[in-house]
């Protein structure tokens, strides 16, 4: 039910409006953050995008209470790596479902 509660509360909302404050400034020198999606592909807006979007709001609220109760640097890089991988494991579900809906799930990345 909870799930639902959220979902309900995103799609009541801009899509960058619900995402949780994640405290990038913490973050431990040469970690490497996965990209967070904030559009949806192919500018749906479908179940699944707001499925996504759920994930890494959870994932960002439990990224938060880990770091507020690590005692040590190897705490807060664990929070971090647990993060980065529940980020990576969302936007491939996601992309693995469009794909499947037939979208274009292709990423575009400038590198200077």
């Amino acid at each position: 039910m909870k799930k639902w509660t959220t979902l309900a509360a995103l799609m009541a909302l801009p899509a960058g409006a619900a995402m949780a404050t994640v405290p990038y400034g913490s973050m431990p020198p040469g970690f490497d953050r996965p990209p967070v999606r904030s559009v949806p592909i192919a500018g749906v807006y479908n179940k699944y995008w707001y499925n996504y979007r759920t994930d890494i709001l959870e994932a960002e609220k439990e990224l938060k209470s880990d770091l507020g109760r690590a005692t040590d640097r190897e705490d807060r890089w664990d929070a971090w790596d647990e993060w980065a991988t529940e980020v990576v494991d969302a936007d491939k579900d996601y992309t693995k479902v469009m794909r499947k809906k037939g979208y274009p799930v292709g990423r575009v990345s400038i590198e200077g």
